[in-house]
């Protein structure tokens, strides 16, 4: 199965989810600063990179886990998809979406617009940082529904 997890800008929420699902961060405690900064891709996309699906690794089930940036339109993403999947004969046992985007709180917002959008690493970076460490419980669980076969 490919699972594909979209937030905005495809550089936060949905990279801190699909890090979790690949085990690639603790989901037993909160992790810091450090660890999610050394997570590949956190922080560091920007608005060219939005739309293009990127792989993060493979799960030990075998599942190829994904995430995207979809500037804020979940359902055209949504639509793109299930309509491809549609015109190639894909079944939708083979593929999930799961949109992260209302796991994320204000300080990932504005932490992560004033990162990407402005260039303004710091203070964005710690900002957005911050607020993902306190999104964290809200994004594994989410994750631990996607993996039982939740959406």
């Amino acid at each position: 199965m490919k699972i594909i997890y979209h937030c905005f800008g495809g550089t936060h929420s949905s990279v801190t989810a699909a890090a979790f699902h690949l085990g690639m961060l603790p989901s037993d405690r909160t992790p810091r600063a450090e660890d999610l900064q050394a997570i590949p891709f956190f922080d560091t996309r920007d608005s060219r990179d939005h739309g293009n699906i990127a792989l993060m690794g493979i799960d030990g089930q075998g599942n190829e886990i994904y995430f995207v940036g979809q500037r804020g339109s979940p359902q055209i993403l949504e639509n793109i998809i299930h309509g491809l999947a549609r015109q190639f004969d894909i079944p939708p046992q083979d593929y999930k979406l799961v949109n992260v985007m209302y796991k994320v709180n204000l300080s990932m917002r504005l932490g992560g617009y004033m990162s990407r959008r402005f260039k303004w690493i710091y203070p964005g970076r710690p900002l957005v940082t911050w607020g993902t460490i306190h999104a964290c419980r809200n994004i594994i669980n989410l994750v631990r529904r996607v993996k039982a076969g939740e959406k």
